[in-house]
């Protein structure tokens, strides 16, 4: 795979905007735990290699398990996440495959017996954010970093 091109160098007023929307999130008040869990979980199932690395690598940063991290590809099969987590991974899969959902009733009434109404529209932007830059990352195919590997001794 090769980059297309970068769209932000490209287009400085896109840039700001997603970043104005990125900035809301982070600031949202919502658990860093939940705005990693939405990021990463959205970038599996966008297959968005860019941002899973960054993902992996922020949620490790601010003191994620391994374990945790490692099952979100195969969350409904862990018992590693709670029941908040796991209203909520459900609310991500469903929001972020719209078109294949059509966000049913049984992602909606999870989610509503864990959140308030705010925290709720704040969750469902979060995830909207990241599936804007997951689009951006994918379409134009920027590439992650690679990491350097420690030669054996």
């Amino acid at each position: 795979m090769h980059p297309r091109f970068n769209p932000f160098k490209a287009s400085q007023e896109a840039y700001k905007a997603v970043m104005a929307l990125e900035d809301y999130v982070q600031k949202s008040g919502l658990e860093r735990r939940f705005i990693h869990l939405i990021k990463l979980r959205a970038s599996i199932i966008n297959g968005c290699a860019f941002c899973v690395d960054m993902h992996v690598k922020e949620s490790r940063h601010d003191g994620l398990s391994e374990q945790w991290i490692n099952l979100m590809s195969v969350w409904w099969e862990s018992p590693v996440y709670d029941e908040r987590e796991r209203a909520l991974l459900g609310w991500v899969d469903s929001v972020t495959k719209i078109a294949e959902t059509g966000i049913p009733d049984s992602a909606y009434e999870p989610l509503k017996a864990h959140f308030t109404e705010e925290e709720m529209v704040k969750i469902t932007v979060a995830i909207g954010a990241i599936n804007i830059w997951n689009r951006l990352a994918v379409g134009f195919r920027s590439q992650h970093p690679i990491d350097k590997v420690a030669n054996a001794a």
